[in-house]
């Protein structure tokens, strides 16, 4: 009778809970909190913060290799197959009407990448502290949170250092997330107020030739320059010719709503299966937090920065704002842009 009592006692979660997972539960009810109640970007973050509570479930293996998380996991997460559909899915959003007409968005857009490459500095920095152990691999993984682009933090970090990937995601969605209160302060700071009110000219039509012929030419540089990013950005071209070739609507619809949302579902849950309490609660998973932080702000201010040389170059014709829309949180930082503008 005692030792059945006991087997039942010993078969509950109450019985089971460590610490660790009673913090990181919490902490998965927390996203879950700021996807619901302060719309902090809700399409990731309420599937990653639901997973987090059921990675951290004791007894029901949920994360585990047999487990349904473990199981989203390594199908699209460990193959890269999950960000892949997604970048399909962002190129049949994409109109890149306004950067085939002016071309020399591109400046911006490689300027506002800058917090990426001081960040990989900071990270290999962040060693020299008590506690912080980055490999150049973790370092990299880290770095693209710069990006402001959370497939891709997700993929590189997937391959480079699959323990941070919990903290990578969270930070790079959190960050993304908060993108109306960080960015305003430096655009602010960084322009004058004659700087923020010019007004920009319509740009000029772009014909359906050139958009069908965008997404090649961009495959083609792929192809010829930086075979290793084919993944990624052939899917992103694969996508937008599906939209702009005007044949294939039905694909196109499906990838840009039914498909983007089935897989956007499964990411946020594979995600979250890596907010375990000993992958997660470290020192490290702090600094990610801080790197990820001043990864944003300077991949903003190098943005802002060349667009006011870009400002100075066509005579007072660009408005210098532009320059923090380019970090890839899309659309919320074309938004802030337009509002502080």
């Amino acid at each position: 009778m005692d030792s059945g009592i006991l087997q039942i006692w010993q078969s509950t979660g109450i019985a089971n809970f460590e610490w660790g997972n009673v913090l990181m539960i919490g902490i998965g009810l927390l996203l879950i909190y700021l996807a619901i109640a302060k719309n902090f970007e809700p399409l990731l973050l309420l599937p990653i913060g639901f997973g987090g509570v059921l990675a951290n479930i004791p007894i029901a293996g949920m994360s585990g290799p047999d487990g349904l998380l473990g199981i989203l996991y390594h199908m699209g997460v460990d193959t890269g197959l999950f960000p892949l559909l997604i970048f399909m899915g962002v190129g049949a959003l994409t109109d890149f009407g306004a950067l085939i007409a002016m071309p020399s968005l591109l400046v911006l857009g490689a300027a506002a990448q800058f917090g990426i490459f001081a960040t990989l500095l900071g990270a290999l920095a962040m060693n020299m502290i008590p506690g912080m152990e980055f490999s150049l691999a973790d370092a990299s993984a880290i770095a693209i949170i710069g990006g402001a682009d959370g497939p891709t933090a997700i993929f590189l970090a997937s391959k480079l250092a699959p323990d941070l990937l919990g903290a990578i995601a969270v930070a790079a969605y959190s960050y993304m997330a908060l993108v109306p209160l960080i960015q305003p302060p430096i655009m602010r700071a960084l322009t004058t107020e004659a700087e923020r009110k010019v007004e920009m000219k319509h740009l000029r039509h772009v014909t359906k030739k050139e958009r069908i012929i965008f997404p090649l030419i961009i495959l083609t540089a792929v192809i010829l320059f930086l075979p290793a990013s084919a993944p990624l950005v052939g899917m992103l071209a694969f996508g937008n010719l599906m939209r702009e070739s005007g044949v294939v609507d039905r694909l196109s619809s499906t990838a840009q709503n039914e498909l983007i949302n089935i897989v956007t579902i499964f990411l946020g849950l594979a995600v979250g299966s890596k907010l375990s309490a000993d992958k997660f609660l470290t020192a490290e998973t702090l600094g990610i937090l801080v790197l990820g932080m001043a990864a944003f702000s300077i991949g903003t201010a190098g943005g802002v920065l060349m667009g006011k040389v870009m400002h100075k170059v066509t005579g007072g014709k660009v408005n210098p704002l532009i320059g923090a829309a380019g970090v890839s949180a899309v659309p919320m930082a074309a938004r802030v842009v337009n509002k502080v503008g």
